[in-house]
């Protein structure tokens, strides 16, 4: 389902007040996440750097984490996520988010560039093409079931 104008900015706003809130030292990489559930309600999300890199957790999952938690899986329907970060141009999302994404369906990807208010975008679909997902899990333990 495609989102309205009012929804865009929204989200937008949303990523914008988190990405304050990034913590980020290590880097000064901020970066904050909004995502619009289908019952109407925001979540966001910043990046959390730690010491040891591996640790960090992105502002994408932050916002999913935060969204679930809130919600439970059950009610957990993303409508859209903006993505914001300080760059001049939008980036997009790692892999590791790109995964986690992909996990809750397709949906509108907004990527924002907090220095220029450039704007691109996209959707999980695009950015994940031939992902892997549950599908492929659910299709694996159908034939194993079928062997047996």
């Amino acid at each position: 389902m495609p989102l309205s104008v009012a929804e865009k900015n929204a989200l937008i706003n949303n990523a914008l007040e988190a990405q304050l809130n990034a913590y980020c030292p290590y880097s000064n990489f901020a970066v904050g996440a909004s995502i619009l559930n289908s019952n109407g309600e925001f979540f966001k999300g910043v990046n959390v750097e730690n010491a040891s890199y591996g640790a960090t957790i992105c502002a994408e999952r932050s916002a999913i984490c935060a969204a679930i938690t809130s919600l439970g899986i059950s009610n957990f329907c993303p409508k859209g996520i903006c993505v914001t970060i300080n760059l001049p141009s939008p980036g997009a999302p790692c892999g590791m988010c790109r995964q986690v994404l992909a996990e809750f369906g397709d949906f509108p990807v907004l990527l924002h560039s907090t220095t220029t208010k450039s704007l691109i975008i996209t959707s999980v679909s695009e950015l994940t093409p031939m992902s892997f997902t549950k599908t492929q899990i659910d299709q694996h333990q159908q034939m194993e079931k079928e062997k047996s």
